[in-house]
This record gives C-alpha cells, sequence and structure tokens, in this order.
C-alpha cells in the first residue's frame, strides 16, 4: 500500500497562499502604465496556467519531501529458527515408475517432487536449503528464507543431472558441511534416497558419526514399493523394485544422529511422513517480520522538475514573441 513518511509536512501546502496575501496588503494593486483595465485582465487571464503550473510544481515538491513509501506484505523472519537440508536422490533408480499419483503410474522421484514441495512450503519461518546426489553431492539451494524459490529448484531437478549412482555419505557428509558455522539453530538433514551407497570419497556411517559431532540430527527416508508387476517374455512376475535398498544403513545414520528412519512405499506414506516430521521439528514460533519499503519520492520530483523545465522553456524570448504576435 501507498504510505508516506512524514505525511505532517503536508501542512505547508498553503504556505504561498500568506506570502501572497502579505504581499496584497503591502503593495496593492499594480496599475500597469498605458493599459486599460480590459487589458490589464486579458493579462491576468493569461496568468492562469501558469498560475496552475506553479502550485503544480509546490504541491509535487511538498509531496516528494513527505516520502512516498510504497509497503510490501510482511516478510517473517526467524529471530532464532530451525535450519533444514533436504538432501534428494537422483540415481537412475529413481526412474522406476512403481508408485501411483493420483490414479496414475509414475517413477519415485516424481512424488517425491510433489509432496516435499508441500512439505518446503509448509515450513514458514525455517530456512530450507536443497541437496542434490548421485554420483556425487551438490549443493542446489543454500540454506534460505525464499521457500518457494527452493521448491523450484527441485521442480526443475532431472534424474541422471548429477549422475546414475548414488553418493549418500557425500550427501550426509556437504549437509553437514553448510551447517557448520551456525549456531543457536536446530540442524535437520532430511534425505531422501530408494538406494544403497556405491559412489563418493566418504561412507555413510562416517558422514553420520560427522553429523552426530556437529549436532545435526538426520531423519532418512527410504522410498519405493515392496512389489510391482513387471512383464516379461515369460508373463508377468512380481518383484521386488526395492531390492537395493538399504534399510540397515539408513536405520543406524538415523540412530547415530538422533533422528529416525521411515519407510515410504507410496505417495500417501511419504506425505505422513513429513507430517510426522513436523510434530517431531515443529516450525520455528519466534518469529521477527518487516515489511519491505520501496521508496517513491522521486516520482513528484521528476515530474516537478519536468514542470520548472516546461515554464522554463515557455519563458524564452522565442516564444513571448510568438504570443504577442497572436494576441496581436
Amino acid at each position: 500500500m501507498l504510505t508516506f513518511a512524514w505525511p505532517y509536512l503536508f501542512i505547508l501546502l498553503p504556505l504561498p497562499l500568506l506570502f501572497k496575501t502579505k504581499q496584497k496588503q503591502q503593495t496593492g494593486h499594480l496599475h500597469l502604465p498605458g493599459v486599460g483595465h480590459g487589458q490589464q485582465a486579458n493579462l491576468s487571464s493569461k496568468g492562469k496556467p501558469k498560475r496552475i503550473l506553479l502550485w503544480l510544481m509546490w504541491a509535487l515538491l511538498i509531496t516528494a519531501v513527505a516520502r512516498p513509501l510504497w509497503v510490501g506484505e510482511p516478510i517473517e523472519l526467524p529471530a532464532k529458527g530451525r535450519d533444514l537440508m533436504v538432501a534428494v536422490d537422483l540415481s537412475g533408480s529413481m526412474q522406476i515408475d512403481d508408485m501411483v499419483l493420483n490414479g496414475q503410474n509414475v517413477d519415485r522421484f516424481t512424488v517425491i517432487q510433489h509432496v516435499v514441495s508441500d512439505f518446503i512450503d509448509r515450513r514458514k519461518g525455517d530456512r530450507i536449503g536443497l541437496i542434490l546426489f548421485a554420483d556425487h553431492a551438490y549443493l542446489q539451494a543454500p540454506l534460505t528464507l525464499d521457500r518457494k524459490t527452493v521448491a523450484q529448484y527441485l521442480r526443475e531437478a532431472q534424474i541422471g543431472l548429477v549422475g546414475k549412482q548414488t553418493a549418500i555419505g557425500e550427501a550426509i557428509a556437504l549437509g553437514v558441511k553448510r551447517f557448520d558455522k551456525l549456531d543457536n539453530s536446530n540442524k535437520v538433514l532430511i534425505l531422501l534416497t530408494d538406494g544403497s551407497n556405491n559412489a563418493g570419497n566418504i561412507a555413510p556411517l562416517q558422514a553420520a558419526e560427522l553429523a552426530k559431532d556437529s549436532g545435526v540430527k538426520v531423519y532418512t527416508i527410504g522410498v519405493g514399493a515392496d512389489e510391482m508387476l513387471r512383464r516379461s517374455l515369460f508373463g508377468t512376475q512380481r518383484v521386488n523394485p526395492s531390492s537395493d535398498l538399504d534399510e540397515a544403513t539408513l536405520t543406524k545414520i538415523a540412530q547415530i544422529t538422533g533422528g529416525e528412519y521411515f519407510r515410504a512405499r507410496d505417495p500417501q506414506q511419504l506425505e505422513q511422513i513429513y507430517h510426522e516430521i513436523d510434530k517431531l521439528q515443529p516450525v520455528s514460533r519466534d518469529q521477527l517480520s518487516y515489511r519491505p519499503q520501496t521508496e517513491l519520492f522521486y516520482w513528484p520530483l521528476a515530474f516537478s522538475l519536468l514542470a520548472s523545465a516546461l515554464m522554463a522553456i515557455g519563458s524564452l524570448p522565442l516564444f513571448q514573441r510568438k504570443r504577442t504576435e497572436k494576441s496581436q
């Protein structure tokens, strides 16, 4: 909305009237020699546009001095909040379409994008970061209050973007590194994967010990259905698409760091897991808020200068001569 920093300065608007009244009292009426009353009235009427322009300039100057501001929507800032880093597996196995979303078979990563984006949007007051990992782990978004941008980065991610394998230990270590310089904060890392560690330069349990020493709590989530139908030359077979999921290691990581391990076999379970995490790590409540302000004083100031320039151009001898010729 539009507001003014110093609205009381508008009381200066009638100030020129005081000087005009005082001047009339001191000098009286001015009679031009050789000009009749009718001609004087005609000259006076020609000065009306000039007086209107002067009043407009004065009003614009007062408006500029009063500091018009455009105040935006309130933005909440946590005074003492939680910092959540979300690490998402982009390995090739995330392409397995063993999930059902809105009545259609979809791959695991599509479900993660759908559910995790909603989770990120609910974490008002918390700082959120995003790590993507496959052959190696990469920081896609640092810890930020801009939840919409983090969710957008997740929606734009592609399977195989950073390789085909799974570097779980490296993802945890990168998350711990991003938390290193943070004090007075609940440090939480949420790791989603559908496989086992087969890449990277650090073992998952070694990374879990680093997380424990740094006060980072890790919640691990194993994604994938227990069975799915697969067609082959020998007909339809029931297979376990999550046979590569290393639940033992994921459980141990959670135990070491004081977190929990969850199993997500379908979108509903994954959604429920994030509701459980909301209970275990509630949204920050100690918050500050501010409303961004945009200065607008330069607009009335610019228009006032433009009016002044028009008046100066109009007073040039060339324009004065043309007016005289027209009047004759």
